[in-house]
């Protein structure tokens, strides 16, 4: 049973096999958000000491641990430019918000982030495959659409918009929490200013922004499973952070929620 707004809005899938990676993806990006509500966390950030000692892996530092998670995507996205030349502009501003979303993050890496610890191997490997795999079938399926009829309602130019803006506010408060720390200070403490103020994690809140615009930008519905899969892991991840807040100190101020202001 075909329903009528996603007819308007998305792209026909191509073939069979699309349709096999749109649910694959589905499974396995809610498979994970699973994981982070029940508590057992992908090690990094905070929550790389939460296994015991022995179950916790290879580690690796931070800083290399984060340029491995972004880094071959950014670079998949690079690749298409010269593997998948042409194609409408739809296509382009597609493989451009891919491939300069990753891009950011790889300069944030590397001069915006502070550092506290060190990252698991197993956990980084994890991610990076997920971002790369998001990123290559993101542009992948993309092409094998061009030439099919094209949506009946474009949200190209809503999702550039959409994209910009979490652009923007995911660096905003990248920066905000890099300025927590003075230099060679390892503790956490409690993110200010922007939406800090009212949540927990603004900067997942505008990642999904950010793959929300992707989304509306590409009109695949691979792209509509990577931002739903994304979006809900982002939210158990919050849901995780906020208790974790929550239990480190005693006045964290209740009012601030984990990724939605006054919702969630």
């Amino acid at each position: 049973m075909k329903i009528p707004i996603l007819e308007k809005i998305m792209f026909d899938e191509p073939s069979i096999w699309v349709t096999a990676t749109t649910v694959m993806t589905l499974i396995a990006t809610v498979y994970l958000s699973i994981h982070e509500m029940i508590g057992n966390h992908l090690q990094y950030s905070k929550f790389t000491n939460s296994k015991p000692v022995q179950k916790q892996g290879i580690k690796v530092s931070s800083k290399t641990g984060m340029l491995i998670l972004y880094t071959p995507a950014f670079l998949a996205g690079v690749v298409t430019f010269f593997l998948l030349p042409g194609g409408d502009l739809r296509f382009f501003l597609l493989k451009f918000a891919v491939t300069f979303h990753f891009f950011k993050r790889d300069l944030e890496v590397l001069f915006v982030h502070k550092y506290s610890g060190d990252m698991v191997l197993g956990s980084i490997i994890i991610i990076s495959g997920f971002y790369f795999s998001a990123a290559v079938g993101l542009i992948g399926v993309h092409y094998l659409t061009l030439g099919l009829p094209e949506p009946s309602i474009d949200l190209k130019y809503i999702g550039l918009t959409i994209f910009i803006v979490g652009i923007l506010g995911n660096f905003y408060h990248h920066s905000l929490l890099s300025k927590l720390r003075k230099n060679n200070e390892k503790e956490y403490k409690i993110p200010r200013g922007g939406l800090f103020n009212l949540v927990i994690c603004p900067h997942y809140l505008f990642e999904i922004i950010i793959f929300v615009g992707i989304t509306c930008i590409s009109q695949t519905p691979v792209a509509f499973a990577c931002t739903f899969g994304d979006s809900m892991y982002l939210i158990a991840r919050s849901y995780a952070t906020r208790k974790w807040y929550e239990n480190k100190f005693e006045d964290f101020p209740k009012h601030v929620k984990c990724v939605i202001p006054y919702v969630f």
